[in-house]
């Protein structure tokens, strides 16, 4: 992957349902382009188009990815042009800041003969119903994954130092701020660092991390302090004016899983299944939890436990995994009955439009 090309989630199919960070994504981009209208596929292809050709003008881009269909586009946010272009269609959750003003709508129906579209009206329906039924019974399977993490959880809470644990969070404060401070207000973008797709957990950690100096693996086991100390070195960022990329994780994204700081050149990331990354840089370093702050033999007094908790959730993701590969399955379907429907000139007409209002002032 190019360095001129970010790769992020700004949504997921959670445990607790589809989430989107879009919006924190976006935060201080003067326009948005929003493609509305469903037409399955046809906003991904409009995405790809433009984010191309803004690299052919020697642009860096941020790919968004998209959590429904490997391979898919969500948006493309193009920095130095202050810009972006996203799919606003169901159930991406974005909100607006200025109608008219910073974002302006792109209805992609209006590329599409409605009357070839009538003759697939049952089978739309029908695959829009499949499309749903399927991606709540994912939701569902990840929602007892992370209950079921909950319980595993417990086993290392309840042997966990906490004064030890705040001890490598200091130390993990002072090793990315030291004495500094930044005289501005920080800026905080969300986003995930992985989803949950029809091929298993997908993420982009080495892409992510490609610029940064150095980084921090952090290890553990579930409940031993990884997610809370980078919480408290995100509000540290935020107390002392840093920038910060703040990753939430695909299956609970009320946990923390990566935190890069660009102005310091540092990034931490759990570095646990499903996101198991080794040492690979001089500047690596490793920040194991299970030895700085687990009672010791805590794997072994409990192993049949954990082996056990270890099948339960991996059936539970495998389940979900499957419910969503039959929703992309779907959703590949009703993109070919857009496709086929598709006015190639209109569509080419409003990519032309788009690009004119991103360049319209440069």
């Amino acid at each position: 992957m190019s360095v001129n090309e970010r790769h992020i989630y700004a949504g997921g199919n959670t445990a607790r349902g589809y989430r989107s960070f879009l919006n924190a994504i976006l935060t201080g981009l003067d326009r948005r382009i929003v493609l509305t209208g469903d037409a399955e596929g046809l906003a991904s292809r409009l995405i790809e188009k433009i984010g191309e050709q803004a690299i052919r003008l020697g642009q860096r881009v941020e790919w968004i990815h998209s959590p429904f269909v490997n391979g898919a586009f969500d948006g493309v946010v193009i920095p130095e042009w202050s810009a972006a272009v996203v799919d606003g269609g169901y159930p991406r959750q974005f909100k607006p800041e200025g109608p008219g003003l910073i974002e302006t709508y792109v209805n992609l129906q209006d590329a599409v003969d409605k009357q070839k579209l009538a003759s697939h009206r049952e089978e739309i329906v029908t695959l829009l119903e499949r499309i749903e039924a399927s991606t709540l019974e994912a939701h569902q399977a990840f929602a007892e994954a992370l209950r079921i993490h909950d319980e595993w959880e417990g086993i290392f809470i309840a042997h966990l130092d906490r004064e030890k644990a705040n001890q490598v969070g200091d130390e993990v404060i002072r090793l990315f701020f030291g004495e500094d401070t930044a005289a501005k207000r920080a800026r905080v973008r969300r986003m995930y660092l992985g989803a949950a797709t029809s091929a298993g957990p997908k993420d982009f950690v080495p892409n992510l991390t490609a610029e940064v100096s150095k980084r921090y693996l952090i290890k553990g086991r579930p409940g031993s302090g990884k997610s809370t100390i980078l919480k408290r070195l995100v509000a540290e960022a935020q107390r002392r004016g840093f920038d910060a990329e703040v990753y939430h994780c695909g299956l609970d994204p009320n946990s923390l899983d990566m935190v890069v700081l660009p102005e310091r050149g540092l990034a931490i990331f759990d570095s646990t299944a499903p996101h198991e990354y080794f040492p690979e840089r001089d500047a690596d370093e490793v920040i194991d939890m299970y030895e700085r702050a687990i009672q010791p033999g805590t794997d072994e007094r409990y192993q049949s436990q954990i082996a056990t908790f270890q099948k339960r959730y991996k059936e539970a993701t495998k389940r979900g995994t499957a419910c969503l590969k039959a929703a992309e399955e779907c959703r590949i379907r009703l993109s070919l009955i857009y496709q086929e429907a598709t006015d190639e000139s209109k569509l080419a007409e409003l990519e032309a439009a788009i690009s004119s209002q991103l360049g319209s002032d440069r």
